[in-house]
């Protein structure tokens, strides 16, 4: 045996024999307290002792006084003293009244004293509810027996009242939520886009052909091209069609206004094709066409500015709303108000507007989605960006892909639900959060991570609420299980948690004692951490199997916080003398 093993039993046995006394009683006059209950503490961390002392004849004599101080320890660390009793045999009874009455003593455990006949039996119930710490994860109420005006032993025994088990604190609440990483299947679609614009043009009265240095006009043609050439000269796009129409004034005849606008809008395509250089077969792609404007924008600009003829105005339009302006001009004109509408409010400047249609090239095979990626990130749509995410390697590169997913495409369910899971995983809550508020009606997966953060914030209300609504995702039934073991409701927990067969699950069934199916899980559970082999030990020692309980503790105390639990632990007590528990629980001996 090694030096310091033999040491601490030694050291052991003495404390033992401190504790039994040289006045132990016989086992027949033994003193004892029926049940020695497992406890665990309840949501608001208390614990509840409901016991019974039982005193057999003759276990006093008459002149003694028997002290119960029950203790809440941990390991044999005193943690809390329980509220004490006592007991006074007749002649100690009648000393201690002699001694008030002479000396005026005050006895510190009048209110607490009982009298008993040391001829009969006594059963006392016992119940007192402790508080405990939440965190606490193992220990005992072990009640120290004394005795006063023996004149021998104090104290002469110690028993146990009550074991305390806290594996609700062996339940990683945080650490196990289950989220949903979203990767949908990958599906080649059609990147048919459309665009459209216009160009704030001044012509000379009934010309066409495009002045640019009237106005603005270089400047809005210039922007024109600009917009039109990001389309034409991509190799990854194909125009599909443009279509480009002009605009003349309300006044003069309809025909004449018609004709002029699509006269203007050729001018436009003319000059487009000249600035681009653009083949036959893309100038082809270009139609042309007149959309009068009509007596509208005067009608709007004159309630703009509040004239007060303006519902003469509305009054003409509406009634003539099916014909040509032609009709309305003609009672327009007739209004006392029309210098006014042809100095003021007729449009100086012509749109001409163009609307597009063109299709982006599609990347098929997973290298053309990395290598286009690298080049062209603008060119992909929702469904490739989510690919490449897929495929990155690392998860920071993984989170650069949806970052630019949510640039273009906002709304991305996917994109929003699995960087709001990597930010949660880096502690980053409140920017997950934020950016789940973003998107409308969230996807089941985004509404379970929302649950989640919630309950990284500690707002377990609102992670309840969100996870029992969501609960046909299985994920978020799992993870309202945790909350319900969380708040010690085990029962609700097991019949939420049952079918995942996980370790947390185990630790479930522990709780409410469901050993058969604990040890079902962990038997099929393929986890090898420290915290799943020390809930295989907890699993052994609910079946008596001591080997086994080694083994398993063996693993798992290489993780130093179970190394120290397991010297508490309730369901270990029965082991606790054994050498090679001792050992393995001995920090200096694992180093060795």
């Amino acid at each position: 045996m090694k030096p310091k093993t033999y040491i601490r039993l030694l050291c052991s046995a003495l404390l033992s024999g401190w504790i039994a006394g040289c006045a132990t009683l016989p086992s027949e006059r033994a003193i004892t307290i029926t049940p020695v209950s497992l406890l665990t503490p309840d949501t608001l961390s208390r614990i509840h002792v409901d016991a019974t002392l039982h005193i057999p004849s003759k276990a006093l004599s008459n002149r003694s006084r028997l002290i119960v101080r029950p203790r809440l320890l941990q390991g044999n660390s005193p943690i809390s003293e329980c509220p004490v009793m006592a007991f006074d045999a007749p002649i100690y009874s009648k000393k201690m009244e002699r001694r008030i009455k002479l000396s005026g003593y005050s006895d510190p455990l009048a209110d607490r004293s009982v009298k008993i006949d040391r001829k009969k039996e006594y059963s006392i119930p016992y119940t007192v509810t402790l508080p405990v710490t939440g965190t606490m994860d193992g220990g005992r109420i072990a009640a120290v027996l004394e005795t006063d005006g023996c004149g021998n032993c104090y104290p002469f025994d110690t028993v146990d009242v009550a074991y305390i088990s806290n594996l609700p604190t062996l339940i990683d609440l945080q650490g196990s939520l289950r989220l949903c990483w979203m990767e949908p299947k990958f599906v080649i679609a059609p990147k048919v886009l459309n665009g459209a614009g216009e160009a704030l043009l001044q012509f000379r009265i009934n010309r066409y052909d495009i002045d640019l240095s009237l106005g603005n006009n270089l400047n809005e043609m210039e922007q024109m091209l600009s917009t039109l050439l990001g389309v034409v000269s991509d190799t990854l796009v194909m125009l599909n069609r443009l279509d480009i129409y002009g605009m003349a004034s309300a006044d003069g005849s309809y025909a004449f206004n018609t004709t002029l606008a699509r006269n203007r809008a050729l001018a436009a395509k003319e000059w487009l094709v000249e600035r681009t250089g653009m083949q036959h077969d893309l100038a082809d792609k270009i139609t042309t066409g007149s959309r009068p404007e009509g007596w509208r924008p005067v009608l709007e600009a004159m309630r703009a500015d509040r004239h007060k003829d303006t519902s003469a105005v509305a009054s003409i339009l509406d009634r003539y709303d099916a014909e040509n302006d032609d009709v309305a001009e003609h009672y327009i004109r007739r209004l006392a108000c029309w210098n006014d509408i042809r100095t003021k409010y007729l449009q100086k400047d012509r749109k001409v507007e163009y609307e597009y249609t063109y299709t982006i090239r599609s990347f098929t095979t997973d290298q053309e989605l990395i290598d286009a990626y690298a080049k062209r990130p603008d060119a992909f749509n929702e469904e490739e960006l989510l690919r490449v995410a897929t495929l990155m390697p690392t998860l920071p590169e993984k989170r650069s892909v949806y970052e630019t997913t949510l640039r273009r495409f906002p709304q991305s369910q996917v994109a929003a639900n699995n960087l709001a899971i990597l930010l949660l995983r880096e502690g980053r809550t409140d920017e997950a959060s934020a950016l789940l508020d973003t998107l409308g009606n969230l996807a089941p997966e985004a509404l379970n991570t929302k649950a989640a953060i919630c309950v990284h914030r500690h707002d377990y209300e609102q992670a309840t609420a969100l996870f029992e609504a969501n609960k046909a995702l299985p994920e978020s039934q799992y993870n309202l299980g945790l909350l319900m073991a969380n708040a010690r409701k085990m029962e609700s927990a097991y019949a939420l948690m049952q079918d995942f067969g996980d370790t947390q699950t185990a630790i479930v069934a522990l709780c409410c004692g469901h050993d058969e199916a604990a040890a079902a899980i962990m038997e099929s559970c393929d986890d090898t951490t420290p915290l799943a082999e020390y809930v295989r030990a907890l699993v052994s020692a609910r079946k008596a199997d001591g080997n086994a309980l080694i083994d398993h503790l063996r693993s798992a105390v290489t993780e130093e916080d179970l190394r120290v639990r397991a010297e508490v632990e309730a369901d270990f007590r029965p082991y606790a003398t054994r050498t090679d528990f001792i050992n393995l629980i001995s920090q200096g001996e694992r180093d060795e």
